[in-house]
């Protein structure tokens, strides 16, 4: 299959999914999120695939968060129908019934640390930085952000991120439990491949049902999520989102006001 943002190759029965738009920092916008959808949907379906790495083009950025100058042309509707959209295609990632390692190559930021937890296990490059600076645009998580991050690191750890904004080294990220390891610069790949390897080798009824049955213990993801895409359109009814998005856009700090 050929996807016009990705890049997919399956050697024996791991498939490697590259989001390639290394000019914009692998950004997701529309077009990557329909790309990601038909092509989770295919390797879904794919019984010669038994494991999947995701990974971003080039060794600057995993995925550097959503493509914020989409943004400005949103209201609070189309802001909802943006953030369930993702939400949407992270879901069908997590559901795969497949592992879904991440190797994260630089910076995953926002949507990228949303999309790499996501995925099931992660790794990450020495150089990587993690975080969800939403808050620094006027706005807040859109793609499973406030769900995913306190399940994966705890309340404590989560809250710092989600309010802060603040990017973390790949070593504090492994500290927290947000990555499963972290290897040296320019390895992740490697090392992400090499694990989906010794998976794909496992029996494939054993590790679908695994999956299940640990994924299960977030019964109530579906709930929070829903109030997550409620949330995250509000901000775009506010002066605040205004001015982020154009700071970010300009090059300056941003000069909240609260409304």
């Amino acid at each position: 299959m050929e996807f016009k943002t990705l890049l997919l190759e399956v050697t024996g029965a791991v498939a490697v999914v590259t989001i390639n738009r290394p000019d914009k920092l692998n950004a997701l916008n529309a077009q990557v999120l329909d790309d990601l959808d038909a092509c989770f949907s295919h390797l879904g379906t794919d019984d010669a695939v038994r494991a999947v790495v995701l990974t971003g083009a080039g060794e600057k950025a995993f995925v550097a968060g959503a493509d914020i100058s989409q943004f400005t042309k949103f209201d609070a509707q189309g802001a909802a129908a943006f953030a369930r959209r993702g939400q949407d295609v992270f879901n069908r990632i997590e559901q795969l019934g497949k592992p879904v390692i991440a190797a994260i190559n630089g910076f995953a930021l926002g949507g990228g640390c949303e999309i790499a937890m996501a995925c099931h296990i992660r790794i990450a490059s020495a150089n990587a930085r993690l975080g969800q600076p939403e808050v620094g645009l006027g706005l807040m998580c859109g793609f499973g952000g406030t769900q995913r991050l306190p399940r994966i690191v705890g309340m404590g750890n989560a809250l710092e991120l989600l309010t802060t904004g603040s990017h973390i080294t790949a070593e504090r990220a492994l500290m927290i439990g947000l990555v499963n390891q972290m290897v040296e610069p320019g390895e992740a790949l490697a090392a992400a491949t090499k694990m989906a390897g010794v998976i794909s080798k496992q029996a494939p009824n054993g590790v679908r049902l695994s999956l299940q049955a640990a994924l299960a213990t977030d019964a109530h993801l579906a709930e929070g999520l829903e109030l997550e895409v409620e949330l995250f359109s509000q901000t775009f009814e506010t002066e605040d989102l205004t001015e982020g998005v154009s700071a970010f856009l300009e090059r300056r700090r941003p000069d909240f006001t609260g409304r």
